[in-house]
């Protein structure tokens, strides 16, 4: 049976209240394995024939109080199977904590910090984690970027030493998810691909697109030139009827709130006061524009 030999690195971010894992693998849907996250509570990565109870069991320890190296202990010590596993813990402050077994396969290893672990089985070397670990903290940004570029780093660096085949990133903040529903933030995986670290930061950044908030500085207010130019791109998708007038009138309300619905807009749009932030201006000219 093939095992999730990866590389994967676990984080906190004390300013946003953010933990998530990051993970890539020669492995399938790597992503249906290793991340487990809780906010409030941290986040567990667990491979190298991964014992995915790790994941809801260290959640749950960590949520009655244990530290991430409490609660890594309390998991392998009732683990038979310990010395194949790898595991990277942080908790709801931050606390981390790594454990490579000693018969994971070469190169197996660690390194931890304030707000991270970063851990990996079967990578070309030690510099695999070594530049994980220095792009996450030189990074600026938030969780979610500088998660990616922990992974891209590892990945170029030499990733696992098989190849390449899925990633997968899980960010979870206290009400942080669709409608503040629950606290899945980002949850994306790529699981079957050539390239799959590179994509899923083109999935990161299909979330920015769609589900970020501009500021009011960066809201474009349709004039009559802009107007126009909508009016010209929703004729010829079908959703205006009317005179390319370049007035911002009844019909053209309509047809943009249609054309903003079907393009899952209606976070970043606003049909009835007749704005919409730039990068979604940007991508629609883009996408739907003269060639």
């Amino acid at each position: 049976m093939p095992y999730p030999s990866t590389f994967s690195i676990v984080a906190y971010d004390p300013q946003s209240k953010e933990w998530g894992v990051a993970v890539a693998s020669k492995f399938p849907a790597v992503g249906a394995v290793v991340p487990w996250a809780r906010a409030d509570v941290g986040a567990v990565a667990t491979q190298s024939f991964a014992n995915t109870s790790f994941g809801p069991t260290g959640l749950a320890l960590m949520a009655d109080g244990a530290t991430a190296s409490e609660a890594l202990a309390r998991l392998l010590e009732d683990d038979s199977g310990r010395e194949q596993r790898q595991v990277g813990m942080v908790d709801a402050q931050g606390r981390s904590a790594t454990f490579s077994g000693k018969e994971c396969h070469h190169w197996a290893g660690g390194l931890t910090g304030f707000g991270y672990a970063v851990q990996g089985n079967i990578l070309t070397g030690p510099n695999v984690v070594e530049t994980m670990q220095s792009n996450f903290l030189e990074t600026s940004g938030d969780l979610a970027a500088r998660l990616h570029a922990a992974l891209l780093a590892g990945d170029r660096a030499g990733g696992d030493k098989r190849g390449r085949q899925s990633a997968a990133v899980l960010v979870v903040q206290p009400k942080g998810g669709y409608g503040g529903f629950n606290d899945r933030k980002i949850d994306y995986r790529v699981d079957d691909a050539v390239d799959p670290v590179s994509q899923l930061g083109d999935l990161i950044s299909l979330h920015r697109l769609y589900f970020d908030k501009s500021s009011e500085e960066d809201r474009i207010r349709f004039d009559g030139r802009l107007t126009l130019e909508l009016q010209t791109m929703m004729a010829k998708l079908g959703y205006f009827k009317g005179s390319l007038s370049g007035q911002y009138d009844t019909e053209t309300i309509k047809a943009f709130t249609e054309f903003m619905g079907n393009e899952n807009f209606e976070e970043r749009a606003n049909p009835d006061e007749g704005w919409a932030d730039r990068p979604v201006l940007e991508y629609l000219r883009q996408k739907f524009g003269s060639k």
